[in-house]
């Protein structure tokens, strides 16, 4: 796919971090760009310096997806991209002790479902509902008709402890990647999915130093926390290289996660 302004992309998540970088990695190609995201103030100011557009987006909410792709399309024509960002993560051990009473607690299946509803349906919710849009499309080079990028993590292969709700969500994206690669092939309708390593995202970056320096000590190679601007690299030459579709890349200087 030619990445220049014929080009219109939704990616959620997109008022900071990796959906930040890759919403800013697309727009300086000159692709039109739709900010998803739920904080209003940071989205606007995303889509404002890219020459975007903000759509305000729960992406567990049906309602709420239908009206961003709606917005986007008006304002820039059918997505050919679409790029999932959005998500949250806990820490909770399947079960617990309280360290004062001694009191055992099993993980609660309200914070278990959130963020299933979240990284997992959302990621589906927002591919399937581009995916019914980019099949209307008219093909490109190859019979391509757009592309869509998820975000797994490496705790979709090795999660840690407390990572249970976490990997489970990450795992479903990592495994629906293939089936739903092969429900759009003859759509012309690729789909990939990047399991990044230890990121420095807004999170991260709220860590104290000594924590930060421990975990980029961890890393076989380059000893450093990931940069938001190498994932947006991989989507850009997900973007550009045909060829690449059903497939899940590690983004992670190959550390392989510890228990803990």
């Amino acid at each position: 796919m030619k990445l220049d302004g014929s080009i219109a992309a939704v990616v959620t998540g997109a008022a900071s971090g990796l959906g930040e970088a890759t919403a800013r990695a697309l727009a300086a190609q000159g692709v039109k760009v739709a900010v998803f995201d739920l904080n209003e103030e940071a989205g606007q100011k995303v889509a404002a310096e890219i020459g975007g557009v903000f759509c305000k987006v729960d992406v567990t909410s049906d309602a709420d997806v239908d009206a961003g792709f709606e917005k986007a399309r008006a304002a820039h024509g059918q997505e050919r991209i679409l790029v999932n960002c959005a998500g949250i993560a806990i820490g909770r051990k399947t079960v617990s002790r309280d360290r004062d009473t001694g009191e055992i607690k099993a993980h609660d299946l309200k914070s278990f479902e959130k963020v299933i509803q979240i990284n997992l349906i959302g990621s589906f919710r927002c591919i399937a509902k581009a995916a019914s849009g980019m099949v209307t499309a008219e093909p490109m080079e190859d019979g391509e008709r757009g592309l869509i990028v998820s975000t797994a993590s490496v705790a979709a292969q090795d999660g840690q402890i407390g990572q249970a709700a976490y990997s489970a969500s990450k795992g479903g994206v990592y495994a629906m990647t293939l089936p739903i690669a092969r429900d759009l092939m003859n759509d012309g309708i690729r789909v990939n999915t990047i399991l990044p390593g230890i990121m420095m995202t807004p999170m991260m970056a709220a860590m104290p130093q000594n924590v930060q320096d421990a975990l980029a000590a961890s890393i076989p190679f380059p000893k450093r926390l990931g940069k938001p601007s190498e994932y947006a690299s991989l989507v850009l030459e997900m973007a550009r290289n045909t060829y690449l579709n059903g497939e899940c890349v590690r983004l992670d200087g190959a550390i392989r996660m510890a228990p803990k």
